[in-house]
């Protein structure tokens, strides 16, 4: 296996897909090669929440990022459909958040031009099935959306191949082999693969891959799927890093822990026990709805709560695009887009400094959403 392509993409969760799909667009060759199946990690286990975004007055970049994923997905996932046939389940269902006033964040929605209201009285105003018994401060965004990531993740891969990108699952690399400013190629257990560029999307076993690399590191994040015999409500309910969204079939995801255990993707009973106790104390009717199914994945994490986006400091072709932590789907489209005009020399959409692989460490940014 020592086929040559301009773009070697390692790791084929969303954000590798995303890049690659992107490049091939443009008509550039691309293979992408994952340590398991493609899109099966933290892509795939998350819960898929869009939020609102207006690019054009984000503060921050990485708002910026978010805000302008938010902007491409309504078009970004009607392409996908017509290329593939897929839905990738994206709808703007709307958000509540729950919890106390925060000025800070609301300022920061409103330099943002994001509509939100304060809802006053009970959120059973909102959706009959919400317990009326919640916090007593809550904000709803009208233009919160959803994806299905299994749903999303299968448009993705249908849509590369469509473009002849290559993909190359269940092929774990060992190395990176390098010679001075170059990386020559990437050895995998399956023989080696040579490239024009390279780039590690292989969210948190990006470190294990890179040279001198970024710092990201593995928070395990535990899920519950409910089965309602009927659909109860349809307006995503959040609370710092716990939610429940509510599918188009009726499906419930109950989310979500943040766990530093390693590489650790078992669930607990305590986390699960949690989790279901959570949902159903917020939305009563879930106490007749079965469990169908637990998971976990490992989001890729950093220290400042930002992505590593950029050109790897030393070397002239070797990228990275990783720890995007709970916002991998949500950043995405953006992502791919910006990931993409770089490894083609082009200006990027938007700036890519505050995303640098070799930034000092600095405290967690504050970001509009987090989620």
């Amino acid at each position: 296996m020592n086929a040559s392509s301009d773009v070697l993409v390692v790791g084929g969760g969303v954000i590798g897909l995303t890049t690659a799909y992107f490049l091939a667009r443009d008509g550039v060759r691309v293979t992408v090669v994952d340590r398991g199946e493609m899109g099966r990690e933290a892509s795939w286990a998350g819960a898929g929440i869009i939020p609102p975004g207006n690019p054009d007055r984000a503060a921050h970049p990485g708002d910026r990022l978010r805000a302008l994923s938010a902007r491409m997905y309504p078009l970004f996932s009607a392409e996908l459909r017509e290329r593939t046939g897929v839905d990738n389940g994206y709808v703007r269902c709307g958000g509540v958040e729950m919890g106390r006033p925060d000025l800070a964040l609301m300022e920061l929605w409103r330099d943002e031009d994001i509509e939100f209201h304060w809802v006053n009285g009970p959120l059973t105003q909102i959706e009959a099935a919400f317990t009326a018994e919640l916090y007593d401060f809550n904000y709803y965004f009208p233009d919160e959306a959803q994806v299905r990531n299994p749903w999303h993740l299968r448009a993705l891969i249908l849509s590369c191949e469509s473009l002849g990108v290559r993909l190359v699952p269940n092929c774990p690399v060992r190395r990176l082999n390098l010679a001075g400013s170059q990386v020559e190629a990437v050895e995998t257990e399956s023989g080696r693969l040579v490239a024009g560029r390279y780039l590690v999307a292989a969210g948190p076993w990006t470190e294990q891959l890179m040279p001198n690399g970024p710092h990201v590191f593995p928070v395990r994040g535990q899920m519950v799927l409910f089965r309602p015999r009927m659909p109860l409500f349809r307006t995503i309910l959040s609370r710092g890093g716990k939610y429940l969204v509510p599918r188009q079939d009726g499906r419930v995801l109950a989310g979500s822990t943040e766990e530093e255990v390693g590489f650790d993707k078992r669930t607990t009973e305590e986390a699960i026990r949690d989790l279901t106790a959570t949902a159903r104390a917020w939305v009563p009717a879930l106490c007749d709805a079965p469990v169908e199914t637990t998971w976990a994945g490992l989001r890729p994490a950093t220290r400042d709560g930002l992505p590593y986006l950029g050109r790897m400091p030393g070397f002239d072709n070797l990228y990275v695009a990783a720890g995007h932590f709970r916002m991998g789907i949500q950043m995405s489209p953006a992502t791919g887009l910006v990931m993409a005009e770089l490894l083609q020399d082009q200006a990027t959409t938007l700036p890519l400094a505050t995303f640098a692989p070799d930034r000092p460490p600095t405290a967690a940014h504050r970001l509009a959403f987090y989620s």
